[in-house]
């Protein structure tokens, strides 16, 4: 197993934000808010076909294919850990034997194939979450910096006194339930240009130190992704590595 290739992080905000590091990091993010549902649909559909099937002879090589479709979607996110530097060999345990029955005991007796499972549906809701949730808080910091070109489209309607009612143009920052100026309200109401580049630059800030909140969040990501997807170390490596190497005999003319 190849270790992985982990890449600095910068620690210049401005050099993180035109580095690969970012980007591959919130490139991973995004695509997995949808490839997991993908990936979980589809594993769950056939396994949950399999299952059903599995008191007939037709469940038998149902359940043989949920188990390859299960390998299929983790080797998929495997290779999509290459993106963040990682690479990671399954290590599924190679089948010697013959028989419909003694392949169903192979690949679900395969620890490999469990630690799949407990990764594509396991861990999908939490990763998810978490995933979503650094996602939404980073592209409305990008939606503060980019005020000043749209902040008077939106068209905002509020009460006065007890019927009445008005309109403004601007985007509410808080709450403010009788308009701009009117009472009960908290926040910033923008609807100047001076206002809309006053938070842009607020919004900038926290946008480049909330780049290295993303950037940790893909790499635990990552991190879980590859100590489940990952072969398991060989407790007897180093001793396989020293007799395999040459005695000391072997250099004798």
């Amino acid at each position: 197993m190849s270790a992985p290739r982990a890449r600095g992080l910068r620690r210049d905000p401005v050099s993180l934000l035109f580095s690969g590091t970012l980007w591959s990091g919130a490139g991973y993010m995004f695509a997995y808010l949808v490839i997991a549902w993908v990936l979980f649909g589809v594993a769950l559909t056939i396994l949950v076909g399999g299952g059903l099937l599995s008191v007939t002879l037709i469940g038998l090589p149902v359940m043989i294919a949920a188990a390859a479709v299960i390998k299929w979607c983790a080797n998929f996110e495997r290779a999509r850990l290459g993106g963040m530097g990682i690479q990671v060999r399954a290590g599924y345990r190679e089948f010697t034997g013959s028989g419909l029955l003694a392949r169903l005991r192979h690949e679900w007796s395969d620890p490999a194939l469990w630690r799949d499972i407990a990764y594509l549906f396991g861990l999908m809701a939490p990763l998810w979450a978490l995933d979503f949730a650094v996602t939404v808080v980073w592209l409305v910091l990008i939606g503060g910096i980019t005020l000043p070109v749209w902040y008077k489209y939106p068209h905002q309607t509020f009460t006065i006194g007890v019927n009445g009612s008005g309109s403004a143009h601007g985007v509410a920052l808080g709450n403010f339930p009788h308009g701009p100026h009117g009472p009960g309200s908290w926040g910033i109401f923008v609807d100047t240009l001076p206002k809309a580049f006053a938070v842009a630059g607020v919004c900038l800030v926290l946008f480049l130190l909330f780049n290295y909140v993303l950037v940790g969040t893909a790499r635990l990501h990552a991190g879980i992704a590859r100590s489940l997807l990952r072969a398991p170390d060989d407790p007897l490596r180093e001793a396989k590595e020293v007799l395999g190497r040459p005695g000391p005999l072997a250099y004798r003319r």
